[in-house]
Parts: structure tokens; C-alpha cells; sequence
């Protein structure tokens, strides 16, 4: 099944973000796949912000590869950006699979970088810009 979500503003992602999060739970391991400037951490800020995580925590991690934020519950979410990685080793080498096989929620963006080692129940959802300006995210269960 297919499924869409639309944001047509910044004042509506929050919104999305939850519904985004209530229409794939259970899903620990999450891909956005998009274009540069789509929007990529701007959502995953908000899913996180949704989730309780204080939004000025929240970075894009290019340079660190993965930043690690505290939901309010307290648990952790891991969020990766793999947009340098030119070899499979160097995600290999931060520890990708013990981060991955941990049970907490992985938020990945540029996985296209490493698509050889991210696991078959990786959900994996695209964005797109609209010509309207607004930002469509799918994905198939």
C-alpha cells in the first residue's frame, strides 16, 4: 500500500510529522530519500520536536555523520546523514549496524550512499518539492 502525506507550509509539519509517525509505527528504521534542499532535516526536526526532543538539539549531522537526541520518554533516536560517506566502510566504521540493531528509531538521510547495507525492513520514504512549493512524502508498506 502507498501511502502520502502533504505539507504545505512549515506551520503544518508538525502535523505531518505525526502523522507521519502514527501511520508507520513500529517502523525503528526510517530512509528519506530526496533532492538537496527538499527537506530532509527540516522533517526529521519536526518528527523529532514531535517526539519531544528540545528542536534547537536538532542538526543536520553531514560533518558528524550521526547526531543522537533523547525523546521526552527518554529513549534514544539516532539520525544519520550518510551525504559524504563515499565508501560502505566509513559507515561501517561509526558503528552503523550496532546503532541500527539497537531497537531505537533511526532517522537515516542520503541513504542512497549506503544502500548496500541498509537492512530489507528499512521503511523507506521519498519527498518531493511540489511545484507549488509544498513537500509530498511517500512511501509503500
Amino acid at each position: 500500500m502507498t501511502h502520502e502525506i502533504i505539507i504545505r507550509d512549515l506551520k503544518s509539519i508538525d502535523d505531518a510529522a505525526r502523522a507521519f509517525l502514527e501511520e508507520t509505527k513500529g517502523r525503528n528504521l526510517i530512509a528519506f530519500y530526496a533532492p538537496m534542499g527538499a527537506g530532509k532535516t527540516t522533517f526529521t526536526t519536526a518528527i523529532c520536536r514531535v517526539l519531544g526532543v528540545n528542536s534547537d538539539a536538532v542538526s543536520s549531522p553531514t560533518f558528524s555523520i550521526i547526531n543522537e537526541y533523547k525523546a521526552g520518554d527518554g529513549s534514544p533516536i539516532f539520525h544519520f546523514d550518510f551525504y559524504r560517506i563515499t565508501r560502505i566502510a566509513e559507515a561501517l566504521d561509526i558503528g552503523f549496524y550496532d546503532y541500527i540493531d539497537s531497537g531505537s528509531l533511526c532517522l537515516m538521510e542520503w541513504p542512497e550512499n549506503i544502500e548496500d547495507i541498509i537492512p530489507e525492513e528499512t521503511l523507506r520514504a521519498s519527498i518531493s518539492v511540489c511545484d507549488d512549493g509544498s513537500r509530498k512524502i511517500t512511501w509503500t508498506d
